[in-house]
């Protein structure tokens, strides 16, 4: 059935490729963004599959918190790795075709894991309030069950919204010319080639963005909110220092990523420009790199789980140079 969908929408769109016109269309800049890029991919790949990996092997780190964490990182390296690898071949082999199919899947993944990204954002929000401002309840409110059930949550409502996203961005006539001024294949972009009116697209668009982004960034700021509010209340300077520490990275992530987002979406098409590339670099190529060290290795916890995991490797290493040490002497003694 999807086979038979998508060959009926080639046929009513008129086209079967686009062309994604890049960063930038300088010769001599090529090389320089293919290098950077990848450096930025590689490190976003390294630092939130490492994240994952230790919060896996780590018990200490077997909380609520550092659940969300994980999840966090997939959806950075997932909606990374759909726009990143096809931007670097671009870079490198001038390539910039994208069939029709390619196209929508790539915008719909994208979608999907940047709502999903929202979404999570929200979810630690909440988990950190309800540590903060109601510790002794902490257990039984964000419970196992409850982290799968909030984490289910936020994949069904990016799944869903997903679907409505590339249903609005795809569903109009394409004519020609099939030319999308930018990287990777966005809604406004897309947008701008139809040949059908998009009035009614570009305001379920907005919608849909009003309702996942601000949405998500009330319940943020209403639990940071909470915190310092309840923070301020205690007599403890280190404990309100390490809380405002904890508030502003947070805050500094959130930032970048929904300024971007709100600039991208909150706003018709029609007034979209070049500086959409700007921002879509920061939350499409940047802020995946960012937020492990954002939200991780400035942790304490996550710095003692790193050094633990460094002791065990060099205890390994010694165990292991010992025991070779030990077989080479038996060798030399058999000599």
């Amino acid at each position: 059935l999807s086979h038979i969908f998508i060959h009926n929408m080639q046929n009513i769109i008129g086209l079967n490729v686009f062309i994604l016109l890049g960063i930038t269309d300088t010769p001599w800049a090529q090389a320089p963004l293919f290098v950077l890029f990848l450096l930025i991919y590689i490190v976003t790949l390294v630092g939130n599959i490492g994240l994952m990996v230790l919060v896996w092997v780590a018990p200490s780190l077997h909380t609520p918190m550092y659940f969300f964490l994980t999840h966090f990182s997939l959806a950075d390296v997932c909606y990374s790795t759909v726009i990143s690898p096809k931007m670097l071949t671009d870079l490198v082999f001038g390539d910039k075709t994208i069939s029709w199919v390619g196209c929508v899947t790539q915008f719909h993944l994208f979608a999907l894991f940047v709502t999903a990204e929202c979404h999570l954002l929200a979810a630690m929000a909440y988990d950190r309030h309800v540590a903060i401002c109601h510790p002794l309840s902490y257990v039984l409110v964000v419970s196992p069950r409850a982290c799968w059930q909030l984490v289910a949550w936020c994949y069904l409502v990016a799944s869903l919204s997903a679907l409505l996203y590339t249903g609005c961005t795809f569903g109009g006539s394409f004519c020609g010319p099939n030319h999308v001024d930018h990287f990777f294949c966005d809604a406004s972009p897309v947008l701008r080639l139809a040949c059908s009116d998009t009035r009614g697209c570009e305001a379920a668009i907005f919608a849909l963005a009003a309702a996942n982004g601000l949405g998500t960034s009330v319940v943020i700021l209403l639990s940071y909110g909470r915190i310092l509010h309840a923070v301020l209340g205690t007599s403890s300077a280190p404990s309100r220092a390490r809380a405002f520490r904890t508030c502003a990275s947070h805050l500094a992530s959130v930032t970048v990523f929904y300024g971007s987002l709100f600039f991208m979406y909150l706003q018709p098409a029609s007034r979209h420009g070049s500086r959409d590339k700007v921002a879509s670099v920061l939350y499409t190529v940047v802020s995946p790199m960012l937020n492990p060290f954002i939200y991780s290795l400035r942790n304490r916890e996550v710095k003692a789980a790193l050094g633990r995991g460094r002791r065990r490797v060099l205890n390994l290493c010694r165990q292991q140079r010992g025991a070779a040490r030990g077989i080479r002497e038996s060798w030399n003694g058999l000599g």
